[in-house]
């Protein structure tokens, strides 16, 4: 079933354009470049009559139920859900080894300083991901893991109860043109990246699990140094039907992951 949704897409422009994290050093205040407000239609998955894989879609939804229900600031709670990532991913793509560097939980609140990420963008470009991977193991380990196959792969999960509002949703990578990208500075007050936006373009075909519950996951691909395609990815504006409910909250938790076949 298709229901219809707003998002953020990104432009072309003569420049690079830039979000500006943290601006100023205050917590939570974003500077953005330009974004359209779009209609789409987004497939919804929740009936089971279509499916999408990790290994062809980039981005795959999974029961995983975890022990950890309370992501308090205070990250009591991080080794035992790192470990449940661990071996969720080496189950369900086929990781050998999993390195968990970072947590982002997001509430749909004004107050929040954290808020759902509401432009159709990828995490990283191909320079972005590579510098990346120096900053967590350092450039003479970065050199043997670019040696072998290696991946960013993020896992998106619901917190404290179904998602009713801003759920996330996915541009099917055989939908995207490469020209359909543009790159994109992130400027923090102590360091930069670079991520990928996506710009509008006919046939983008957009995918969502409704109601996600705390137990569900969406396990998604950022970066692939064999060629597994990168994943748009944005909240929805969309409610679904019985309204708000509750505050909208989840956590993504970015992994840096090695395959088995490393060493073909």
């Amino acid at each position: 079933m298709h229901v219809e949704a707003s998002v953020n897409y990104h432009v072309t422009a003569p420049g690079r354009q830039a979000f500006h994290i943290d601006a100023g050093g205050v917590e939570g205040k974003l500077l953005s470049p330009v974004l359209v407000p779009t209609s789409v239609s987004v497939l919804d998955l929740r009936d089971g009559q279509t499916t999408v894989d990790f290994q062809n879609d980039s981005v795959v939804f999974v029961d995983s139920p975890s022990s950890v229900v309370d992501f308090g600031a205070d990250g009591g709670w991080k080794p035992e859900y790192d470990l449940h990532l661990t071996e969720l991913l080496k189950e369900q793509i086929g990781a050998e080894d999993v390195l968990v560097f970072d947590h982002t939980v997001r509430v749909d609140d004004p107050a929040s300083g954290r808020k759902p990420a509401r432009n159709v963008h990828s995490d990283y470009s191909e320079t972005g991901a590579r510098q990346r991977l120096v900053d967590l193991v350092g450039k003479t380990e970065a050199e043997v893991w670019e040696e072998g196959h290696f991946g960013f792969v993020n896992v998106w999960r619901p917190v404290k109860a179904p998602i009713m509002s801003a759920p996330l949703g996915f541009v099917r990578p055989r939908s995207v043109a490469k020209e359909d990208w543009v790159l994109l500075d992130l400027i923090y007050p102590d360091r930069a990246g670079q991520i990928m936006g996506l710009v509008n373009a006919a046939g983008h075909e957009w995918v969502y699990l409704s109601r996600m519950r705390p137990d569900e996951v969406a396990i998604f691909n950022i970066f692939d140094n064999k060629g597994l395609a990168s994943i748009a990815h944005s909240a929805l504006d969309r409610v679904e039907n019985g309204g708000l409910g509750s505050v909208r909250m989840s956590i993504e938790s970015r992994t840096l992951v090695r395959y088995a076949d490393r060493n073909k």
